[in-house]
């Protein structure tokens, strides 16, 4: 037998129903005083979500008895409990100023390696070698090498990606224009080869992943070191400017001459005698086998080809996730060959 002096509610948290005793004459204050208790939900934190009536109410709360406001007997009275106990407000405050320090940090070593870029990389001269220090490398480099798994030698491909990321004139030119890439990786041929063309580089997202066409068609070997190092700083151009018009043109042929200047083990000798590097519609298509340097920067998660815009996932997800699904056929086709 219920006793008159107390009603019991039913309060609505997290998807699941609580029973709440008060006594009769208990007022709105008191389930607020209750609940943070029981909750463990600071007043001020709390909402009370009542149907039908009166609806949404918050702190400051009235001094109203629940019998006055509530309808008590009504089938319909739902009582939702909305806010966030007082440890996970203490841990979303905790974990916003641990990052806002790491943030900070960040920003400030970015400011210094700058700094010291400026100080250290001498401008304006017409020729020499620039040095650079081990925080301008840390920063302005391929913060990550990636070959293909399930391509042959990918050990091959590694050291391959790891001379051109060492390269001192690749080194003097991203620090010189302060470039950052996430991921360096190999571009498998079978991927981006057609009946009428040869990708030979991608930039994904201005510079999120680029992606660089290592071997020859037949995977028995791989293409000329200066020509792979060439394309490289075709696809550093596409982090500042998507399109292959006069702007970006000119940025390549100034990187590629920086990349020649700062190679200081090859003598920093640049091809052809200090003429330009590049003529566009060389750039375009190769004369032999038709190769297509890249097909423009990657902007977003779409592709400009030609006019045409086709979807495609985000950068370095899509790189990763695509040698892990070629690694996983793989494999599923080596347990079904009766031979292996």
């Amino acid at each position: 037998m219920a006793d008159p002096a107390q009603i019991t509610l039913t309060v609505h948290h997290h998807g699941k129903a609580h029973p709440i005793s008060l006594l009769a004459e208990a007022t709105i204050q008191d389930l607020t005083t209750t609940l943070a208790s029981t909750f463990q939900i600071p007043i001020e934190n709390q909402k009370l979500l009542i149907a039908p009536k009166p609806g949404m109410q918050k702190a400051p709360f009235p001094p109203n008895r629940l019998s006055e406001i509530l309808p008590l007997s009504s089938p319909k009275l739902k009582i939702t409990l909305l806010g966030t106990p007082a440890t996970e407000i203490n841990d979303l405050k905790t974990q916003a100023a641990e990052t806002r320090r790491r943030d900070e940090k960040r920003a400030s070593a970015i400011a210094d390696a700058r700094a010291r870029s400026r100080t250290s990389t001498p401008r304006g001269r017409s020729g020499g070698i620039h040095t650079l220090n081990s925080s301008d490398s840390n920063n302005y480099t391929f913060h990550r090498l990636e070959p293909l798994a399930h391509l042959p030698n990918p050990s091959r491909s590694l050291a391959f990606l790891a001379r051109l990321c060492d390269d001192p004139g690749i080194r003097t030119a991203m620090a010189k224009h302060e470039f950052s890439v996430p991921l360096l990786t190999e571009m498998d041929p079978a991927e981006h080869t057609t009946s009428e063309s040869r990708t030979l580089g991608l930039n994904r997202n201005k510079g999120e992943v680029i992606e660089l066409r290592l071997r020859t068609d037949a995977y028995d070997g791989y293409r000329d070191y200066r020509t792979i190092r060439k394309t490289l700083c075709h696809e550093l151009a596409h982090c500042v400017f998507s399109e292959h018009d006069r702007d970006f043109w000119n940025l390549t042929a100034q990187i590629e001459k920086e990349v020649e200047k700062g190679d200081w083990k090859h003598g920093g000798q640049q091809v052809g005698g200090g003429a330009e590097f590049y003529n566009p519609g060389d750039w375009e298509v190769e004369s032999e086998g038709g190769h297509v340097h890249d097909e423009r920067g990657w902007v977003g998660s779409e592709q400009v080809l030609g006019g045409q815009r086709s979807s495609h996932g985000d950068g370095m997800r899509e790189v990763l996730a695509r040698a892990a699904e070629e690694r996983a056929r793989r494999a599923r086709e080596g347990k079904q060959d009766p031979s292996s």
